[in-house]
């Protein structure tokens, strides 16, 4: 597959993964209690944690196409 088509999939994977996962994070939030601590440790977690699953797509986006 050519680079720019991979690009083009891991483009749409990384769309569809981030609206999964906005949904995720705020369903999660609302089973949490209300509190301003509570607050202060999940959201820097869940900003963070959203990038971690996308690195094997990137990677794999970005790879050279085997020499025919």
């Amino acid at each position: 597959m050519p680079v720019r088509m991979r690009r083009l999939v891991a483009m749409i994977g990384i769309l569809a993964f981030l609206a999964f996962y906005i949904w995720a994070v705020l369903a999660i939030h609302a089973l949490l209690p209300r509190s301003f601590w509570t607050d202060l440790i999940f959201y820097p977690i869940a900003g963070i944690a959203w990038g971690i699953p996308l690195f094997p797509l990137l990677k794999w986006a970005e790879q050279e196409p085997p020499p025919r």
